[in-house]
């Protein structure tokens, strides 16, 4: 084999469009849509540099990269035009310039519509994120610090300084980092800078949780039934479970993502379920008080978006439906929610503003709701008072810029639209895209992104993302790679299109999501809209298929796609080898292939390994014989013979397509040097 010490690591990236798995399947092909798209942005060159650049220094992009289309939103530009009559015209201060207290592809999404608008950015990046897609993407960028978080992007007062000293009049937190800090918020204020936010009261009595239960209702607004009281005994906290009823839910006050949460399902359980959540809740807070609810059996996560302005007007721009979850954070997201009728989403939308009024409520938040599948009544859980990770999926059914109209809002214009102005049109879907283990219990991942192929922006498909070829996705912050994000004419139209698109999302370099989303999204309940928080829970056997035995498993490809790719990998390499060859010592420097009077042969020592299927992986021994004509012959104990035939090199995004047995396969090829990737995997080993 030669090289062998140097073996390249090819990756087969499920690309055929045509895949659909057993039975249950979504088998519709996409029909007409019409959406807004988020353009891709590719900027004018990266800000990076061989040199340190110290805390604090300043760079001014002289180049800003343009968005193509007519405006933000490729296709139907998203609505910029204020509502009847000049609404949306009262103003205070302008903004001329936005500091973006945030990393990633929500760093990114902030600068597209700010770009649009004519306003100028200044990103903040840490040590990680020097070469980061968004530093590349501001008009300016300062160097805030090490890539720990809590010396970067949570220090509120280096960021508050960095805006004043950059000239910044507002400041947009995004989500996560100080995006919901009250006391960020207030610190803006005191230096008359403007925090795209709600105002710091309201933050602060939404971020405790039991006083957002008593607000909500005291205003009327449906609550699960439950304690929410200051003393915290146990002994009290015991007989008020046993008041409500079991199962009950143990929730931190301060708490989030899951954290500092215990369901309890009977009175034995009930002090160390207590003592395990207050724990968690103070380590991860720093306070330990939690609250007692009802706990609902099969309940749906629905959320509404409200707006509110500073002048006392707010709206909601109907729901969403997070209910697919994994470790009680959202996977997938659609909008609308399914098998809702017009007079819930009345209802529901209407205890949103509810709630958004009783608070005093400016911006953009969310208002999210515990649906009981049974009864089909709706209660309060939270009010998340910020910009929400699946704010695109309501944006493709509303046609609105919801960064835009954070904007005017910030700058005191009345809201763009009264609530009969905001429109309901198709249906859209969002999954987000992760590196993590799968079968480890969706373990969070980093790496190098050695090969990363997004579906095309088109009419019905966006992708919001912070990275590109050769990032690297860090240790130090979330996992996430990027929102796909389609929109169809109803839901099945734009169910198949996400299956489509995940279908054809190319990652190589990590393990991720992307075939567990797949396989989620063509399972039969939920293109029934059969879903509920324990979805995954319900499905698992279908979802993740690691309770079967050690043999080969069902691949997420068909088989002729992963034998065809083995081939055209040895044939793209030998042939690469031969155009360019530069003397070294490589696996694939071994010349054509051609022998007088006997067919050339050569063993394939391959590894299959399933992102799906927690298992080692499983090898694979092939014999390729070269033939005329360009065509190939591989057998081996575990493969039926097949004659393959590919003439053409992969293009740029390593697609190529081969003729396997007389059938035509489209194919993805990635070729590298370094990091074993947990996808639909072939890695060359060289024989020793």
């Amino acid at each position: 084999m030669g090289g062998g010490r140097n073996a390249c690591r090819l990756a087969l990236i499920a690309t055929q469009a045509q895949v659909r798995r057993r039975s249950g399947s979504v088998v519709a092909r996409s029909g007409s849509s019409h959406v807004r798209v988020c353009s891709g942005v590719a900027p004018v060159g990266r800000w990076g540099g061989d040199g340190d650049v110290p805390e604090g220094a300043h760079v001014s992009h002289a180049q800003v990269a343009s968005i193509p289309g007519a405006g933000l939103f490729g296709g139907r530009r998203l609505s910029t035009v204020s509502g009847e009559e000049g609404r949306g015209v009262v103003k205070g201060r302008s903004i001329k310039k936005i500091l973006i207290a945030n990393r990633g592809e929500i760093a990114c999404r902030v600068i597209k519509t700010a770009q649009k608008l004519g306003v100028r950015t200044v990103a903040v990046y840490s040590e990680a994120d020097r070469g980061a897609k968004h530093v590349a993407m501001a008009d300016e960028a300062v160097f805030i610090g090490p890539a720990l978080a809590s010396a970067s992007y949570l220090d509120g007062a280096k960021i508050l300084a960095t805006a004043l000293a950059t000239g910044a009049d507002a400041i947009h937190p995004g989500y996560g980092f100080l995006s919901e800090s009250s006391k960020f918020a207030e610190l803006c204020k005191q230096k008359d800078i403007i925090f795209m936010g709600p105002p710091a009261a309201a933050i602060r009595a939404m971020g405790d949780k039991s006083v957002a239960k008593s607000m909500m209702s005291a205003a009327g607004v449906p609550v699960v039934p439950g304690y929410h009281g200051e003393d915290q005994s146990p002994e009290l906290l015991k007989a008020e479970a046993n008041r409500i009823g079991y199962p009950v839910l143990i929730k931190a006050t301060q708490g989030g993502g899951g954290k500092g949460m215990r369901i309890v399902h009977n009175e034995s359980d009930f002090f160390e379920s207590l003592a395990s959540a207050q724990r968690e809740s103070q380590a991860a807070f720093g306070d330990s008080r939690v609250l007692i609810e009802k706990y609902v059996l099969r309940p749906r996560h629905i959320e509404v978006q409200i707006f509110a302005d500073k002048h006392g007007n707010a709206v909601h721009l109907n729901e969403r439906d997070c209910s697919v979850q994994r470790r009680h954070q959202k996977i997938i997201e659609e909008a609308p929610a399914p098998h809702i009728t017009s007079e819930f989403r009345q209802r529901i939308g209407q205890a949103a503003v509810d709630a958004a009024k009783a608070v005093g409520y400016e911006s953009a938040g969310t208002v999210e709701f515990i649906v009981d599948t049974v009864s089909g009544d709706f209660y309060f859980m939270e009010m998340n008072t910020r910009l929400q990770v699946e704010h695109p999926v309501t944006e493709m059914v509303t046609g609105q810029d919801l960064v835009e109209w954070q904007i005017r809002v910030a700058n005191g214009e009345v809201l763009p639209l009264q609530q009969s102005e905001i429109k309901l049109m198709g249906h859209s879907f969002e999954a987000r895209i992760y590196a993590e283990n799968v079968p480890k219990g969706f373990l969070p991942a980093a790496g190098h992104l050695h090969h990363y192929n997004p579906p095309s922006a088109s009419p019905t498909v966006r992708v919001e993302t912070g990275v590109g070829k050769g990032d690297t996705v860090s240790v130090f912050y979330d996992p996430m790679i990027a929102k796909l994000v389609v929109w169809g004419r109803d839901r099945s139209s734009a169910l198949t299109k996400l299956v489509d698109c995940l279908t054809k999302f190319q990652i190589a370099g990590l393990p991720t999501n992307i075939g567990f989303l797949k396989t989620l999204a063509s399972h039969h309940a939920f293109a029934a809209g059969d879903v509920d928080t324990h979805f995954i829970d319900r499905f698992k056997a279908d979802l993740l298929p690691s309770t079967q035995s050690e043999s080969i498993q069902e691949p997420c490809v068909p088989k002729a796609t992963q034998y065809g790719a083995a081939l055209a990998a040895a044939a793209f390499g030998i042939k690469s080898a031969q155009e360019k060859s530069n003397g070294l010592n490589s696996i694939w420097s071994s010349g054509s292939g051609f022998r007088l009077n006997h067919a050339y042969t050569r063993m394939l020592h391959l590894d299959w390994k399933s992102e799906l299927a927690e298992s080692t992986p499983v090898p694979l021994s092939l014999k390729l014989t070269y033939s005329k004509g360009g065509n190939f012959v591989v057998e081996g104990d575990k493969v039926e013979k097949m004659t393959v035939t590919g003439k053409e090199l992969p293009d740029e995004d390593c697609n190529l397509r081969l003729n396997v047995n007389g059938k035509s396969a489209p194919v993805s090829l990635a070729q590298f040097h370094q990091v074993l990737v947990d996808h639909p995997l072939f890695i060359h080993k060289p024989q020793r």
